[in-house]
């Protein structure tokens, strides 16, 4: 199904650009990066992954990173408020802490932070594809990767002056301006990206789903990414590369108690560099890399004494990676490197607290073709400054029996590691005795033309967690392991199709339950998850899509309310491309079309009915 829904979207680009089906045939290869750390065609690839291709995005005129991630099955998100608020991400059922998110390379994970990445600040910036693995991934990642991984590949320069600019006006007062410069040249290549993004929002809080979110402040945000890239070209075989993404944002929130809050904002400044040399030596493809991640965020507004007014982490990865080839489709990528997380923090009572952990890794992956059979294994040892060393490991076999059907199965284990501030936990009790998660993740599936069916089941020993005794922080909460195995499992299915020459259809449903070691259900998981998307291109010079999904059985713990439901919603949407000319576009995308009320994280207002209108131009 990962090849059907890539190869379809870029099918849609071309009937959006010629309305000729025999363009079809100039279908570019789709290839995967993340799952075995090496270029691979998407037919290769046996773990479960689909790609979000630029034209799906360019036709969907996505404005964050979120909302195309939300297109992808078995994934969903919670949101305390709209663009630009705290953001939790759910694969299968597992969460944030549990996905690896890489840029261009570079580790998005924040260790100052207690929910993984802060994936609300990642605007839709020049970005070539984004991959998503799913299934447990230490075996090539580490430890960051028990769920899966959300791979962001950014667009490459090209030959001479390219450049685009994309203008945007809608709802809340939603203003965005995207643009992108490139130069490429025989020795060399740069380029250079800018999002700016303003929205004077809505109301953070909402104590009834249902209310007028006019009757309370807005909670505004804004956003300023830069990305730059470069490359220097020694020879045909060898070159060196940098880049920079630089992210700030502000963000606006409320109070727990009090929907008018003006005072509190959150102050976020990312940037991630990435400094690699390649080279390749007869079959061999070398690199060596360093990756800085710098995280710094000032929570304004906030008085409670032992609120945290100043975070700031950084990740360091230093790795060495050789890709070997042999035979003609075979390849075993080796390498190893070392990594450093520091964390350092300041409440508002002054008191400090900082933590460093480091650790060494070496990794093997290898790929065989054995006629129909591809075979894939890799191995992970970890040897960690805080917590036991881990070998982890992942193996996965794909039995290709027709042009039309196929079958394939992963088994991988994982071993997550708790995050610096969980451990440190300033917000209530610290807990140094928080042990690692311990993974074993299966999946098996197969796929028949256009249909894909896969099922899952992972089984994790340890679960971190929050739990706080009283419910409502009159005794400080802490982070500790759930004991006993906890258990993520259910099945998807996917269905891409082709229709009548000028329509596509892709459909997703996924079933899942996510439980703990005594059979209760883990909250904000929703049971079911649908997803459907219609494209039409039967229009000389238009495009149209309709878009929608329905959360199913998904329910939030609240110390006042209990056990609260925040699913059984459906939300419809849809967008109108216009090709004015070769090189330029207008849009018109609605969101929300029927104006559904409903919560997507309990007390959190969400978007009402919305409408934005756009330009795009390359020249």
């Amino acid at each position: 199904m990962q090849k059907q829904k890539a190869c379809l979207s870029v099918v849609a680009s071309l009937f959006l650009a010629t309305n000729l089906y025999s363009q079809t045939e100039q279908i570019p290869q789709i290839t995967v990066y993340g799952a075995t750390k090496s270029e691979q065609s998407i037919k290769d690839v046996i773990s479960n992954v689909e790609v979000i291709t630029k034209e799906e995005i360019e036709e969907r005129n996505f404005t964050t990173v979120t909302e195309a991630l939300d297109t992808i099955s078995g994934l969903s998100f919670t949101s305390n408020g709209g663009i630009g608020s705290s953001t939790s991400l759910f694969l299968r059922g597992m969460s944030s802490n549990r996905i690896l998110v890489l840029v261009d390379g570079v580790n998005y994970k924040d260790p100052s932070s207690t929910s993984g990445a802060l994936i609300q600040n990642l605007m839709i910036s020049d970005i070539e594809k984004i991959e998503v693995i799913k299934g447990a991934q230490s075996g090539i990642w580490g430890a960051d990767a028990a769920a899966g991984v959300i791979n962001i590949i950014t667009k490459k320069a090209k030959k001479g002056i390219n450049s685009s600019i994309n203008l945007e006006y809608g709802s809340y007062d939603t203003k965005k301006l995207n643009t992108f410069v490139s130069y490429g040249a025989e020795k060399y290549d740069v380029k250079l990206g800018v999002n700016l993004l303003k929205s004077t929002g809505f109301t953070n809080r909402i104590p009834d789903k249902h209310d007028d979110k006019n009757k309370y402040e807005n909670d505004a945000y804004r956003n300023t990414t830069i990305d730059f890239a470069t490359n220097y070209y020694f020879t045909d075989k060898s070159k060196i590369y940098f880049s920079l993404k630089d992210i700030n944002s502000l963000s606006e929130y409320d109070s727990s108690n009090n929907p008018n809050n003006r005072e509190l904002k959150s102050d976020s400044h990312t940037k991630l560099y990435n400094l690699a040399y390649f080279q390749k030596i007869k079959n061999h493809e070398l690199s060596l890399s360093y990756e800085l991640s710098k995280f710094k965020r000032e929570e304004l507004g906030t008085t409670s004494a032992t609120s945290v007014l100043n975070f700031e982490g950084k990740k360091h990865n230093l790795e060495f990676k050789d890709t070997i080839f042999y035979r003609t489709k075979d390849f075993l990528t080796f390498g190893f490197g070392k990594t450093k997380d520091e964390v350092n923090y300041k409440q508002v009572n002054d008191n400090k607290d900082s933590k460093e952990s480091k650790s060494n890794f070496i990794y093997m992956t290898n790929t065989n073709h054995i006629e129909n059979l591809v075979f894939s294994q890799s191995f992970r040892y970890d040897k960690y400054d805080n917590f036991d060393n881990k070998l982890t490991g992942k193996v996965g076999l794909q039995y290709i029996f027709t042009n039309d059907f196929l079958i394939k199965t992963n088994y991988g284990t994982a071993y997550n590691v708790p995050n610096i501030m969980q451990e440190l936990n300033p917000w209530g009790g610290g807990n140094d005795d928080v042990q690692p998660e311990k993974t074993k993740s299966f999946d098996i599936g197969f796929e028949y033309k256009d249909l894909s069916v896969t099922y899952f089941n992972s089984k994790v020993d340890n679960l971190i967690d929050w739990y706080d005794p009283d419910g409502y922080g009159g005794v400080d909460g802490v982070y500790t392991n759930v004991e006993g195995e906890s258990r993520f499992k259910g099945f998807e299915i996917e269905y891409s199709k082709l229709l009548l020459k000028d329509t596509f259809v892709n459909f997703s449903y996924t079933h899942q339950s996510a439980k703990d070691s005594k059979g209760k259900d883990l909250t904000k998981r929703a049971k079911k998850l649908y997803k459907l998307s219609i494209d039409y291109y039967g229009l000389d010079k238009i495009h149209l899509n309709v878009n929608g999904q329905y959360i199913g059985d998904r329910v939030i713990n609240d110390w006042t309310d209990g056990r609260v439901q925040t699913g059984k919603y459906a939300v419809v949407n849809s967008v109108v491309n216009y090709s004015l000319s070769k090189n330029t576009k207008v849009y018109v995308k609605l969101d929300n079309i029927f104006d559904r009320d409903y919560y997507s994280t309990y007390g959190y207002a969400t978007a009402g009915r919305s409408a934005y209108l756009g330009l795009k131009y390359n020249f």
